[in-house]
């Protein structure tokens, strides 16, 4: 991680990264139940610029910040954190699951966020993987915008987002059955509702509580194919348990399950009651290190046939 300010209060941001894992279906790379949280996507033993990024104030305000970047992602833009959950294997359960609107995918993009002295906040950001060539907001474009409307205290949070998709935007599949795409040049609409809570005190049997809820919508897939899905997501977590910086996790949810189809009929979604779960275990062994020791599994993660998973 690389940081750089030029004036003191703005930053360009550069993260490197490398790893001997490729995109290739191989372990630890298949969505949605195998996805590590930490998987390195890129080409093996490649060294890449894996994002970058200018933030800046807008005018004297502390309050306004504008992004600007040619390797972001819209969740970098967000107004305010959405979830304290800590995923210990599943990269499917970051901001409290990256289902129908919070899908990650790495683009050009900009954005501005407005966070206030009173809990309220609120941002609005675009990522286009077409942009340069086809024109921002353009229908050659394939882009994610997302706005959201958030009120954070110091023990809760609410918020709303409103994510519009173009383009075969398909960055929901951290999150999905195999049923819920779009079709190629088919818009998509989502909506994301999170929450959290956490006691005043760390280290007591009350847990923090972390809860999502997707639903989205497409627009421009063939009869037959999904027109509507939802998805949920439930984590607690009981930080500084045993010792300070540790952390005991217990995630699960359905992943985006097809609940209408263009046309009626079935998206092979209806008989299966998409599943996953991680019980997770974090301490730090030294100042340096942190292990992670994580059960995970899952049924009918993908569809109905061969897909209930279990793993260490």
């Amino acid at each position: 991680d690389l940081n750089t300010s030029f004036t003191g209060d703005d930053s360009l941001y550069v993260r490197l990264r490398t790893g001997n894992g490729k995109n290739n279906g191989g372990s630890f790379y298949e969505k949605t139940a195998f996805y590590h949280t930490d998987t390195y996507s890129g080409g093996v033993d490649d060294l890449k610029v894996d994002k970058i990024w200018y933030t800046t104030p807008i005018g004297s305000s502390e309050k306004w910040t504008a992004f600007i970047g040619p390797r972001i992602e819209n969740y970098y833009m967000y107004a305010a954190p959405v979830s304290i959950y800590r995923p210990g294997f599943h990269k499917a359960f970051k901001l409290g699951s990256l289902s129908a609107s919070y899908g990650a995918s790495t683009a050009q993009g900009f954005g501005v966020k407005y966070v206030g002295d009173n809990g309220f906040a609120a941002s609005s950001n675009v990522v286009s993987t077409g942009g340069a060539t086809d024109g921002f907001f353009t229908k050659e474009d394939a882009s994610k915008w997302d706005t959201m409307l958030a009120y954070t205290k110091d023990q809760y949070h609410v918020s709303l987002t409103l994510s519009q998709q173009d383009n075969d935007w398909s960055s929901y599949s951290y999150y999905a059955t195999s049923t819920v795409k779009a079709d190629s040049k088919a818009d998509a609409t989502a909506y994301a509702a999170r929450a959290y809570w956490r006691p005043q005190d760390s280290g007591t049997a009350t847990p923090e509580v972390s809860v999502g809820y997707d639903i989205i919508s497409f627009e421009g897939n063939a009869s037959g194919k999904v027109k509507e899905a939802s998805s949920y997501f439930v984590g607690l977590g009981w930080p500084d348990m045993f010792m300070d910086s540790d952390y005991i996790g217990l995630g699960f949810g359905q992943p985006l399950k097809s609940t209408e189809t263009v046309g009626g009929g079935t998206a092979g979604d209806d008989a299966i009651s998409p599943f996953i779960w991680e019980l997770t275990y974090s301490f730090k062994v030294n100042d340096s290190v942190t292990m992670i020791p994580t059960v995970f599994g899952g049924s009918d993660v993908v569809s109905a046939t061969d897909q209930d998973i279990f793993g260490l």
